[in-house]
């Protein structure tokens, strides 16, 4: 199982950019799909997620202005960014959370997009 992002890259304050994610591989759920920042030197956290009932989950600093979505068919999880701002410059992954497989359930992470907004 794996997760892959695309989306990232620049763009200046007030722009908008579309982040998508979508997790393949035998998979029989996903309670989770979301998205995490993190700056160098920081800990990962959570910027948005939404769970397979509905239920979504944004940070403080971007609510109003994100938007994430899902397709809980697809396993596709992408994240509608408008108003951006440089302190939204960081680095984001994509996460499926509690994912049941033929292996067990475990968490996958894609391998993270940068996205830079210049002032």
């Amino acid at each position: 199982v794996e997760s892959v992002e695309s989306g990232g890259g620049l763009l200046q304050a007030g722009g908008s950019l579309r982040l998508s994610c979508v997790a393949s591989g035998s998979i029989f759920s996903i309670r989770t799909m979301g998205w995490y920042r993190q700056a160098p030197g920081k800990q990962r956290e959570l910027v948005a997620e939404k769970n397979k009932d509905g239920r979504v989950e944004y940070a403080d600093s971007v609510a109003g202005r994100f938007t994430i979505s899902r397709d809980n068919a697809k396993n596709t999880v992408s994240l509608q960014r408008d108003r951006l701002k440089a302190g939204d410059t960081d680095v984001y992954f994509c996460n499926a959370g509690r994912v049941a497989t033929t292996e067990g359930v475990t968490d996958f992470w894609g391998q993270g997009t940068q996205v830079t907004v210049s002032s």
